[in-house]
């Protein structure tokens, strides 16, 4: 019993109670001889994650906000094997854990991009499913993994059809990443119907079943901005390779152009558990329960261009990875203060944009950011942000 538990890949999910996180636990229940939870961790919702340490009873819980820690603990207080902590800190510090393989990170917004730094020092292999990251800190990231020779596996859809393209094609040169977009709810919309949308309206994605703020950015086309972020740290192209088309039927997840003009398309019905399940047991591919695509079924395939005027969210964040350095940083910090500003009815879907443009052009600029620098201007931009809102 003790050998075959050894042979299991341990893996922590930050973000347990999220979309992703309740995916992942999917995967690892119809996978359970291969995989075991040895970490789950949530920021506030303390009754499903101890739902979910009830069911999979790993090594160790954390809750990020420290004021649910009491709450968590009586929730917690008939399984005294399990480990209950709580706050940023011990985030960082339990993803070191030596039986650790790999760390899934779903965590929202920025506060993903320490433990993952702490992480990748501990030499665990990352599924990266939290898009700010890469969009805060890209070339610090991509410098550790190399540095400690950490894999970072896209658990992204785009980002992992990508990665599932490359694969097999060694150093072949690409000349072009397609990154598809469904367009989100008002891709049909025209400008002046956007400066009446609500947030309910924003919520109803036509494709995917995600988190609120993930839908938001997917409404404002920020999520895609984002993606053309990660994109780049991640496949080491120029933000001129990534080209993107919103494509309704979210049949084609992404492709890749090469030198020689042939393109290779990852496809599939919608469902965050394949790749989800690619990035923990790549190279290898394993069954998985659920639909399948019916090519049969499928009347047209359509791609457009994004309207960038109306969708200035992605206009914005083209021109961060084009300005590099920490303006990535200031877009995803005022995007992280608009995008909860709207949730709560204190924003317009349009002023969103506008708030972020302003903070870009407002905010302390560094060519080249470390850490720190990211830390403070994260700090700075929401400032900013948070006071143009108040205009």
């Amino acid at each position: 019993m003790k050998n075959e538990k050894i042979q299991k890949k341990q893996i922590a999910i930050l973000g347990s109670t999220g979309s992703i996180g309740t995916q992942a636990l999917q995967v690892i229940g119809e996978h359970s001889d291969l995989y075991e939870v040895y970490v789950l961790t949530a920021n506030n919702r303390v009754e499903l994650l101890a739902e979910q340490a009830h069911r999979f009873r790993p090594a160790a819980i954390v809750i990020g906000n420290e004021q649910r820690y009491d709450e968590l603990k009586r929730l917690m207080s008939d399984l005294p094997d399990v480990k209950v902590y709580a706050g940023a800190k011990a985030i960082d510090e339990i993803v070191e854990a030596e039986p650790i393989n790999m760390v899934l990170t779903a965590m929202v917004g920025f506060a993903g991009l320490s433990p993952t730094i702490h992480a990748i020092r501990a030499r665990k292999a990352i599924a990266l499913a939290n898009k700010e990251t890469l969009v805060v800190a890209g070339e610090l990231i991509g410098n550790l993994a190399k540095e400690y020779h950490v894999p970072i596996l896209p658990v992204d859809s785009e980002h992992s059809a990508i990665f599932q393209c490359l694969v097999g094609e060694g150093d072949n040169p690409i000349e072009k990443i397609l990154l598809t977009a469904s367009g989100g709810p008002f891709r049909n919309y025209s400008l002046e119907q956007l400066q009446t949308v609500t947030k309910a309206d924003a919520l109803k994605h036509p494709t995917w079943d995600m988190g609120a703020k993930i839908t938001i950015d997917s409404a404002t086309m920020m999520n895609k901005g984002f993606e053309v972020i990660e994109a780049k740290w991640l496949f080491g192209v120029k933000a001129e390779q990534i080209q993107v088309l919103v494509h309704p039927q979210s049949i084609v997840h992404s492709a890749i152009q090469f030198h020689d003009g042939a393109v290779k398309a990852q496809m599939g019905v919608p469902d965050m558990r394949l790749p989800i399940q690619y990035a923990f047991s790549f190279p290898n591919r394993l069954p998985l329960s659920g639909e399948r695509l019916d090519l049969f079924s499928i009347k047209n395939l359509e791609f457009m261009e994004p309207d960038l005027e109306k969708f200035r969210c992605l206009a914005l964040a083209f021109e961060s990875v084009r300005k590099g350095g920490n303006m990535p940083c200031i877009v995803n910090a005022a995007n992280e203060i608009v995008n909860r500003a709207f949730l709560e009815d204190r924003c317009q879907f349009l002023q969103m944009s506008d708030i972020i443009g302003e903070t870009m052009q407002r905010c302390s600029y560094s060519a080249s950011p470390d850490y720190d620098t990211y830390v403070a201007t994260d700090v700075e931009a929401r400032q900013i942000a948070t006071e143009l809102l108040k205009l």
